[in-house]
């Protein structure tokens, strides 16, 4: 009875100990089936996001690389824009009526074409005032002072008054004009030689030709106190004297 009570706990004994062997097997695969799986799906996961960082790696050089060559042509367009600019600026200038005229020096006035008139004043007393008006289409200028000659028997020009000499020649665009002041006797009787004239040449620094000008009321008495200042572009500066 003994015996068999033995073999009875040691063959339950060995049924136990080939179910935990069994069992730890059993655990010890799915471990290393576990393992294996984690790895492959690293090794998976790994190659995903190496292809995903790949991917983008190209995407951004592509990017650059299409930013950059669209900046390239960018900047060409717009230098080639400016180019064409400056050159078509560059013809309007050349082509502008005025542009050469510039440096180009300004003539004397043409007596031709300049309008003479002389009218009395009231004061001072004795006095006239010469008006010079630019009838020409472009820009002239008066030189100096007019010469006077009074009377068809006169020998020489009136003498100009020094102290009225200006500090620049007096240059008139078209349409405008410039004034002598002519003294034509002396204010208080001591002039020489006086007499009644019915005529008056003038003649403008530049020109040979002269004009005849109309004296107001037809004559003027003129005597050897006769004066006449340079052009003024002031009327009151040529009557100052």
């Amino acid at each position: 009875m003994y015996t068999t009570a033995f073999r009875r706990g040691r063959t339950v004994r060995t049924i136990a100990a080939s179910i935990v062997a069994v069992a730890a097997l059993s655990l010890t695969a799915a471990c290393g089936g576990d393992g294996d799986g984690g790895s492959d799906n690293a090794g998976k996961a790994n190659s995903s996001a190496s292809a995903s960082s790949g991917g983008q790696d190209a995407g951004t050089e592509k990017g650059t690389d299409a930013a950059n060559g669209a900046g390239e042509s960018g900047t060409a367009d717009k230098g080639g824009k400016s180019g064409a600019a400056d050159v078509k600026d560059a013809k309007a200038q050349a082509q502008k009526p005025g542009a050469a005229s510039d440096d180009e020096p300004i003539g004397d006035c043409d007596i031709n074409k300049t309008v003479l008139s002389v009218q009395n004043v009231k004061n001072p007393i004795n006095h006239m005032l010469l008006k010079a008006t630019n009838g020409a289409g472009v820009d002239c200028k008066l030189v100096g002072y007019p010469s006077l000659k009074f009377g068809a028997d006169a020998q020489a020009a009136t003498p100009v008054n020094e102290d009225s000499k200006p500090q620049s020649v007096v240059v008139l665009a078209p349409g405008e004009s410039a004034y002598a002041g002519i003294t034509t006797s002396a204010a208080d009787g001591s002039g020489d030689e006086g007499s009644k004239i019915d005529s008056l040449e003038v003649f403008i620094d530049g020109n040979e030709d002269s004009a005849e000008v109309e004296l107001p009321g037809g004559s003027v008495f003129v005597d050897s106190a006769a004066r006449v200042t340079y052009w003024q572009t002031d009327l009151q500066d040529a009557l100052s004297w």
